[in-house]
């Protein structure tokens, strides 16, 4: 017996809108929505990283702090792996396009994978990027720190987005006065591309395809140490809120997953 049809009046109107996939235990997600999400996320999150930009002096002083403390582990070998990359100046320049671009296009990549073909996962996903980026913002906010492209030249370092020919520059008259320079503790790059290979890894189906996620966490923090903009504790740092995120986004999200009696559907 089929069963009874349903008017479409009775329908939630939200049920009733272009561009949904119902999830397993009724929710519903749209991909206008997240991309409206997104866009407003990442305003707010550029906004208020960038809002407390002027802490020279604080971000030098966290610099050889930080530095102290790498020397101590025994984990200080930024200077000689920028040295060693600028000698091969091809690997430089596509060093900063990496660190440029890969950033973006990769993570935007992910999330689209996921909402097409694992859809159940992609609230919790969403939501673990979500929180780690805005944990972020604590270390940005209450530890500013100045990155080895920044500091004197008695150090070694030199700023390799602006001396090797890339399409932008930290230096730019634009990209100068909307990007808080000392943003650098913990590294999203390299938190976002944790990410990527955590959510990526068990859904391929290659293994090359595998191999090529797994590595790309450890290829950015290769990346961002040879161009100076990153030592290696700030790559622990992003790693760090990716668990935080992760952790908090599994307590929090209920979309996906089947209904339980009593818990709302967090999306």
């Amino acid at each position: 017996m089929s069963a009874p049809a349903v008017h479409p009046d009775e329908i939630a109107w939200y049920r009733r809108l272009r561009g949904g996939k119902t999830l397993t235990g009724g929710a519903v997600i749209y991909w206008w929505v997240e991309i409206i999400a997104v866009l407003t996320y990442y305003f707010v999150y550029s906004a208020v990283r960038n809002a407390d930009a002027a802490h020279p002096e604080r971000a030098f002083q966290h610099a050889k702090q930080l530095i102290g403390w790498q020397k101590s582990l025994g984990i200080y070998h930024e200077l000689a792996i920028h040295k060693w990359a600028r000698n091969i100046e091809p690997l430089i320049i596509a060093a900063n396009y990496f660190y440029g671009s890969l950033h973006f296009v990769v993570t935007i990549g992910v999330a689209v994978f996921l909402f097409r073909k694992y859809p159940d996962d992609f609230p919790r996903w969403r939501n673990t990027l979500a929180i780690a980026t805005a944990i972020a913002l604590i270390g940005f906010r209450f530890w500013p720190l100045m990155p080895p492209r920044l500091l004197p030249h008695s150090y070694g370092f030199v700023d390799t987005l602006d001396k090797y020919p890339t399409f932008w520059s930290f230096n730019s008259g634009a990209m100068k006065k909307i990007s808080n320079q000392f943003a650098a503790m913990p590294s999203v790059h390299c938190c976002w591309a944790l990410w990527c290979a955590c959510a990526l890894v068990p859904r391929l189906k290659h293994w090359w395809a595998k191999l090529l996620a797994a590595l790309y966490p450890a290829l950015t923090v290769s990346v961002i140490v040879m161009t100076a903009n990153h030592y290696f504790l700030d790559a622990v740092g992003g790693f760090i809120i990716f668990g935080i995120g992760y952790v908090g986004a599994r307590w929090i999200t209920r979309a996906g997953r089947p209904r339980e009696p009593g818990l709302a559907h967090v999306a």
